[in-house]
């Protein structure tokens, strides 16, 4: 061998190994006093290290280090301990809630069943539903509309359509926005005369 041992192969030495591969590092370390020097020097390494205490941690060490430690946890694993979080400990009450499970999971399919047998009725229920809102919600705009400008600005605005609902909201609403910047204003102009 033309070259020094690396740690490794002293490694193999320090530890005792038997193979193919030992026997010509054994080989060099009697002809080199470098490579001896330096397993020696090992080997009174760990002849120094074998008359230290031994020590072990306490108890709880693991639960402190892993309490710091951020483990990353899959969605379905969080959502799956979360579960099981809420299910009871008892088994009567166990199975109380898996019997009300199912009933809420039967119950379920049969409404599923009956909205997919139904579907063109609930959609005609739906739509009589939505007009009576759309009516309803028209009925008290116009009823506001007539009480705050009185009727005659109400059939203008039925006049106009829906042009003239777009212009007199639009209207409405540069209203709010100057009445409230007035009212700013004059807040402000109070507070500056007290002061």
């Amino acid at each position: 061998m033309d070259r020094h041992l690396l740690p490794n192969e002293i490694d193999l030495l320090l530890d005792g190994e038997v193979g193919f591969g030992v026997q010509p590092l054994k080989a060099h370390v009697r002809k080199c006093a470098t490579c001896r020097a330096e397993l020696d020097e090992a080997r009174a390494i760990v002849a120094e290290l074998e008359h230290l205490p031994h020590l072990s941690p306490s108890p709880l060490f693991a639960e402190r280090v892993m309490a710091r430690v951020q483990v990353f946890e899959p969605w379905h694993v969080a959502a799956l301990n979360t579960a099981r979080g809420w299910l009871p400990r008892s088994g009567p009450t166990r199975a109380l809630a898996a019997a009300a499970a199912l009933s809420m999971a039967f119950a379920m399919t049969i409404a599923s069943l009956w909205l997919a047998a139904n579907l063109d009725s609930v959609v005609f229920m739906g739509s009589v539903a939505l007009e009576d809102a759309r009516r309803a919600f028209l009925g008290a705009a116009t009823d506001a509309v007539a009480t705050a400008f009185g009727q005659p600005a109400m059939e203008a605005l039925q006049s106009g359509g829906p042009l003239g609902i777009g212009l007199a909201l639009t209207g409405l609403l540069a209203a709010v926005i100057i009445s409230a910047a007035g009212l700013r204003r004059l807040a402000t102009a109070s507070r500056r005369h007290r002061a």
